[in-house]
């Protein structure tokens, strides 16, 4: 899966949200910036996220992912 699609999937449900993607492939990492994640816990942040591309995940679509998610005040 391209970095594209899985943007384009994210910002549909987290519009504001600021993405920035390192690496490729096996090794991707992406960093999420949103205020949606205001006062929710590191783990609901990333269920939040994972949820949105969990359907990439049972097709096989998208292997692995590493995930950051900040708001924009931890982000400074």
């Amino acid at each position: 899966m391209n970095k594209e699609a899985i943007e384009e999937i994210i910002q549909k449900s987290l519009p504001e949200a600021s993405l920035e993607f390192i690496g490729d492939d096996c090794s991707l990492q992406l960093l999420v910036i949103s205020d949606s994640f205001e006062r929710m816990s590191m783990l609901k942040r990333h269920k939040m996220v994972l949820d949105l591309l969990s359907d990439s995940f049972k097709s096989g679509d998208l292997h692995a992912l590493s995930l950051k998610t900040k708001t924009n005040m931890e982000n400074i």
